[in-house]
């Protein structure tokens, strides 16, 4: 019932100690439900043990997750603060295209917003974005050489 020939042999053994002191009118029947009471309470134990170790490993994986590695917060940082710099080389318009677009604006919006017309506004994207293409390939040139 235990599926550990150790641990059973222990639990006989607590079965007929109980007996000891016992008088059952049906002294096998008596060790044999206690014996099975025994190893029931065995296996609601190991449940337990097995349910209170998952949670533990859960949690442990939990906070391993919840902390991320100091070198990838480093390398993000390191990223946005290449694309801050290089959108800080790019005109007004290109910037202010740029943003609106990465904060979800349509084409529409975007327009009314800068001045352009809708039209207008694929064609400033597409240039903003190879300007800033470059102006982050000319910083990561710079930042290489000095190193």
């Amino acid at each position: 019932m235990v599926w550990d020939a150790d641990r059973a042999r222990d639990l006989a053994q607590d079965a007929f100690a109980r007996a000891l002191g016992q008088s059952p009118d049906n002294p096998r029947a008596w060790v044999f439900r206690v014996a099975s009471n025994l190893a029931n309470d065995e296996a609601r134990s190991a449940i337990r043990r097995r349910k209170h170790l998952v949670l533990i490993k859960g949690e442990a994986e939990a906070r391993q997750e919840a902390a991320p590695d100091p070198h990838d917060q480093l390398e993000q940082l390191e990223r946005v603060e290449a694309v801050r710099k290089a959108l800080d080389q790019l005109g007004e318009r290109d910037r202010e295209a740029l943003l609106l677009w990465d904060a979800g604006l349509d084409y529409q919006d975007i327009a009314a917003a800068t001045g352009l017309t809708a039209g207008a506004v694929g064609t400033t994207l597409a240039r903003a974005r190879r300007r800033l293409v470059e102006a982050h390939d000319a910083l990561e040139k710079r930042h290489v050489a000095r190193k």
